[in-house]
């Protein structure tokens, strides 16, 4: 019993000794300078009254003992526009943070600001100060007012009047916005179109969609996060449809980031200038509908970047339709696929003639075998033209179609020569060629002449090398 009594008391004398311990550790001054994760924090373009993503950064101790750091803060304090977590405990200002050796802690930033104009640049520091000196943390975020268009089960989200989008406030759809029947919406030069998750736009019969960019003042139409991570991202948002009879004039707008880009049904594009990549999909979905491009630069789309379903009527003048992909290597990633057939909405096959296919002083190349693909039905009228065009074929029994000794439909054309595009693997997507590209000067004139500038301005009227880019 004694020795039970013993045991028992050296138990809680050894529990109380510990805890004691536990309670006189000493946090002792740092004699040296911390060290950061990331010297800046550069926050999504937030809009306004929206709360940005989190962001953090970790503050590493490097000292061989155990400190206090006497203030962490926001410079401009309590005015700031940002938000901080140190440890755990929100707030603009910290005093007697503790940190052990060789540890490291985390500092939470975030921002959900009140925009001021337009556009306009927020920034601050968190600052450390200690006596082994002050040092700094900048945060960085581009803030833009916006105008919000919300679907919800009372608000279907149409615009029933004819409407203008200016360049004042970012537009940030949630759902999907309708352009109803027989209205035009025209989007001014600058204008920027965000789409949240799982939303899109759709135009109705009748309807106009006018996107008037600028070579200086792009159009941007993209998802709703950017952070540059999702720049080279699909399926951030769903489409633009056009409905049958709905028409569209696109000039200098960048659309990227979605499951499809621009889905046509029966209906009308005229596209110039513009680049479409970064979709899960289809850059563009054209369903028995006409599409006129020139100056087209398009990358980064899952199945294809065109695909062309129950014929159509197209026309592919000085494009460059590229289509590599490192996240999206388990897709087809063909430049242009074309077929008479196309299943609809109830699983039935509808078929269609292709009246015309023709792409003119063009580039279509890929890492797979075949940049193009034909699926031609029999019965179907199927008329194509490639000429003066540079493409990627590795044979009729996967291109459908033969590149040799059909000289009706294959016309000066260049297969499987590289075309020594500058990079296409960066967010910027630089379709540009190299000075010893093969698509140097192998333009035809006649056809230079009718998209006398490139996608800047350069005039290629004599020695059109193909593709976009003079």
């Amino acid at each position: 019993m004694k020795f039970k009594l013993l045991l028992f008391c050296s138990f809680w004398m050894l529990v109380f000794a510990v805890s004691c311990n536990k309670d006189e550790i000493s946090f002792d001054a740092p004699s040296q300078e911390l060290s950061f994760s990331r010297d800046t924090v550069f926050c999504d373009t937030v809009y306004h009254q929206v709360r940005s993503e989190t962001y953090a950064v970790k503050v590493y101790n490097n000292e061989d003992k155990d400190i206090m750091i006497p203030k962490i803060n926001l410079e401009k304090g309590a005015a700031s526009l940002y938000k901080i977590n140190v440890d755990g405990k929100a707030g603009y200002e910290f005093t007697n943070v503790p940190l052990r050796k060789k540890d490291s802690l985390y500092i939470f930033v975030e921002i959900a600001p009140q925009a001021t104009g337009p556009e306009a640049i927020a920034e601050d520091r968190v600052i450390f100060t200690s006596p082994a000196g002050q040092q700094h943390v900048t945060l960085f975020s581009v803030v833009q007012d916006a105008e919000f268009f919300i679907q919800t089960p009372t608000n279907p989200n149409v615009l029933t009047n004819n409407t203008t989008w200016t360049s004042n406030k970012a537009k940030i759809i949630y759902g999907d916005l309708t352009v109803d029947q027989n209205i035009t919406l025209d989007i001014q030069p600058g204008t920027k179109v965000y789409f949240h998750k799982n939303s899109g736009m759709k135009v109705a019969a009748g309807g106009i969609l006018n996107i008037n960019g600028t070579q200086s003042q792009q159009v941007i139409m993209r998802g709703d996060r950017n952070d540059p991570y999702y720049d080279t991202i699909p399926k951030n948002w769903n489409s633009i449809r056009m409905a049958a009879g709905s028409l569209l004039n696109m000039n200098h707008t960048r659309l990227f980031g979605g499951t499809k880009g621009l889905d046509l049904r029966q209906s009308t594009a005229t596209i110039k200038n513009s680049f479409i990549h970064t979709f899960q999909e289809y850059g563009i979905y054209a369903v028995a509908s006409t599409v006129t491009a020139n100056n087209l630069v398009m990358n980064n789309c899952g199945e294809s970047a065109i695909g062309i379903f129950k014929g159509g009527n197209h026309s592919y003048t000085h494009a460059t339709i590229a289509n590599y992909s490192g996240t999206m290597g388990s897709l087809n990633r063909l430049g242009i696929f074309a077929t008479n057939e196309w299943k609809n909405d109830s699983g039935q096959t509808e078929q269609g003639a292709l009246q015309n296919l023709s792409i003119l002083n063009s580039i279509v190349y890929s890492d797979r075998d075949n940049s193009i693909n034909f699926e031609q039905t029999p019965s179907q009228q199927f008329q194509y033209l490639i000429q003066n065009s540079s493409i990627k074929y590795a044979g009729a029994s996967g291109a459908g179609f033969t590149f040799d000794n059909n000289p009706m439909s294959v016309i000066q054309s260049i297969k499987n020569e590289d075309p020594k595009f500058i990079n296409y693997f960066t967010a910027q997507m630089n379709l540009r060629v190299k000075a010893d590209s093969p698509a140097r000067n192998k333009g035809a004139t006649t056809i230079a002449a009718t998209v006398p500038s490139d996608i800047v301005g350069v005039t290629r009227t004599t020695n059109p090398t193909l593709g976009a880019y003079q």
